[in-house]
């Protein structure tokens, strides 16, 4: 069966790692001897230093119905220091909204564990053959993670986990990524944070339901790992994120030479178009109930016919960009 290379290079970047990054801290801690050479991870200078370089990025929309506002904003789930603190714009419509949606709220318990629950002992055996074993085992160490850290994890989660921490020697962070700064500034002000899919949601939507496919696609990702392409991508993706840049997102298809076979169309209707009409009626439900929504969602899932602003369109919503201005 051919491999199918979207799942292995995008699904992180469209599942985002929260999940399976979240899933590696609650079970190892990164080893401190050597021969680990991790780049310093930014310091508590360098966050107040890029505090006060705040700025508008990514990417927004307003949505009007029924006589109220409400707002799409696509997201990234990696970024650094710098790109942590947001600017005017997306600041004033998260506090003129009353109600953080989220793709999944990490602080919830339930959706961590729907992550870190131990994989069946039979998948396993299937799937990590001792040569997979040897492979996976290379990237754990060249992640400084301890021997077997990850092991009870399903294998696709742990090569999502390995290529979130890769991107960290391009000074890429899980905890610098647009759903935590949401998180952080919504709680603090008591807004409600909520959930438009569950953890189970995701999880079908990663793994699908042939095995024999998913066997292939972790082959792919280990390729990926290894040669640095999954990692190419990511950085790729990220930057025209912090730039605003909608032309470079959204042409992703043309670029990320990712989307070659029928396996691969599968995979990425499983990862964004099957999911975007269960997410915007989420949207579209709560602000029905009378709710100012702040709606961030990973911003692939904003691109083309069947992105969020075109479904709250055809939802009935009045849909107008605010950054980056049409």
């Amino acid at each position: 069966m051919t491999p199918s290379l979207v799942s292995s290079t995008l699904r992180s970047v469209v599942l985002g790692w929260a999940c399976a990054l979240g899933a590696a801290a609650a079970l190892a801690q990164p080893a401190a001897a050597p021969p680990c050479a991790l780049p310093a991870p930014p310091s508590m200078a360098d966050l107040q230093a890029a505090s006060k370089r705040p700025a508008d990025r990514g990417f927004l929309w307003r949505i009007e119905k029924d006589g109220r506002s409400s707002w799409l904003y696509g997201t990234m789930h990696v970024g650094r220091p710098d790109w942590y603190f947001q600017g005017p714009r997306l600041l004033g419509a998260l506090g003129d909204s009353d109600t953080l949606a989220l793709e999944l709220d990490m602080a919830d318990p339930a959706s961590l564990k729907a992550f870190t629950d131990a994989s069946d002992a039979g998948v396993l055996a299937r799937m990590l053959t001792p040569e997979r074993q040897r492979r996976l085992d290379r990237q754990v160490a060249a992640a400084c993670l301890p021997e077997g850290s990850l092991a009870r994890l399903r294998p696709t989660l742990q090569v999502m986990a390995l290529a979130g921490l890769a991107v960290r020697n391009d000074g890429l962070y899980e905890q610098y990524g647009s759903e935590r700064y949401l998180t952080m500034r919504a709680r603090t002000g008591q807004q409600p944070v909520v959930a438009l899919e569950t953890a189970r949601d995701q999880l079908e939507a990663l793994l699908g339901d042939d095995e024999a496919e998913e066997i292939a696609e972790l082959d792919e990702a280990l390729d990926q790992l290894e040669s640095g392409s999954a990692r190419d991508l990511t950085l790729r993706l990220a930057n025209a994120w912090a730039r605003s840049d909608w032309t470079e997102l959204a042409s992703y298809r043309a670029w990320c030479d990712c989307v070659k076979t029928p396996a691969d169309e599968r995979a990425l209707r499983r990862l964004l178009d099957d999911r975007n009409p269960g997410l915007a009626d989420g949207i579209a439900a709560l602000h029905a109930r009378g709710q100012r929504v702040f709606a961030a969602v990973g911003a692939l899932h904003m691109a083309g016919t069947v992105g969020l602003p075109a479904l709250m369109a055809a939802r009935g919503f009045v849909v107008t960009p605010v950054f980056p201005a049409p």
